[in-house]
């Protein structure tokens, strides 16, 4: 049996995490697993109370918050599976949920990444995840397959390639990270598994959903539904995940749409609600692309 390492990432979430840890240790049913949670430099220090209290689970506390791809690239670090499922703490894991995602990965060798079907777990019977459209690389848009929608069935026979997986729960091979490149950490938050979804896709590696399973996700408990951080990141990611991955054409047309489109209707909006943090954030986002380098790992984080 494959042994699997689920690895996750705690920010000033303690109570959320021991939720997750929860469910790894009664819910789920596959036998075979290694835990490893990485602390993000939260503000207080749980992993002296968790290493007494989950003694077979590995902890380990990063000296900084360097962001959601460096936690994970720690843990990738300390991960002895053969099999890597990286699950955000603010989950709940199914019974079979990695028995059905192991089975689908042996299946297949060319699956390099693997996501679940992901609910609300707020509403059980709401999807918020059954893959994704392929990327427009000329808007930097794409869809959500199912979101929203009440769960009837109608994605079970969808099981396939995707556009991306989703940063909320995916699987990876330790060997196929080996050939492709941990994840990219010039994102810090967002857009960070789309590129990594792009280094895959480069190295002949398929992205594929698994609707069959299920996972329970409480989205955006960690930064908030509508902050100034999460607009300042999204918008900054938006554009340096064009830039790290469209050809030139697709970047000039980009360009053109994002500042004669996207940037007027974003300050009129924002400028109505009188919403003056998210102008700044929003012009703080676009001046970082414009002030660094396609490969920069630099990161200004605006104390908002």
């Amino acid at each position: 049996m494959k042994k699997v390492s689920i690895i996750t990432i705690n920010y000033n979430g303690k109570l959320v995490t021991e939720e997750l840890l929860h469910s790894l240790q009664y819910i789920n049913t596959y036998p075979n697993l290694e835990v490893v949670v990485v602390d993000n430099a939260s503000r207080e220090n749980p992993v002296p109370e968790w290493q007494e209290k989950y003694p077979h689970y590995t902890f380990m506390r990063a000296e900084e918050n360097e962001g959601f791809a460096a936690g994970n690239n720690l843990g990738i670090d300390a991960a002895t599976g053969d099999f890597l499922f990286f699950i955000n703490n603010d989950t709940i894991v199914t019974p079979t949920l990695i028995a059905q995602m192991v089975e689908a990965m042996e299946a297949n060798e060319k699956i390099g990444l693997l996501s679940p079907k992901i609910m609300y777990h707020e509403k059980p019977n709401i999807i918020q995840y059954c893959g994704f459209t392929p990327m427009n690389f000329y808007t930097c848009r794409n869809a959500c397959i199912g979101q929203y929608e009440e769960d009837k069935g109608q994605y079970n026979a969808a099981s396939g390639t995707t556009g991306y997986v989703h940063g909320a729960a995916m699987m990876a091979r330790k060997e196929h990270i080996a050939l492709v490149g941990k994840m990219p950490e010039n994102f810090f938050l967002y857009y960070e598994e789309g590129d990594w979804c792009e280094m895959f896709k480069r190295k002949q590696l398929d992205i594929e959903v698994l609707t069959t399973a299920v996972i329970y996700h409480k989205e955006s408990m960690a930064v908030g539904k509508n902050s100034v951080l999460k607009e300042y990141f999204i918008t900054r990611n938006r554009i340096l995940f064009i830039r790290r991955n469209a050809w030139f054409y697709q970047n000039f047309v980009f360009l053109l749409y994002f500042f004669l489109v996207v940037t007027p209707k974003k300050i009129i909006g924002f400028a109505i609600k009188c919403e003056w943090k998210f102008i700044v954030a929003f012009i703080q986002a676009v001046w970082w692309n414009l002030t660094n380098s396609r490969t920069s790992n630099f990161l200004y984080i605006p104390k908002y």
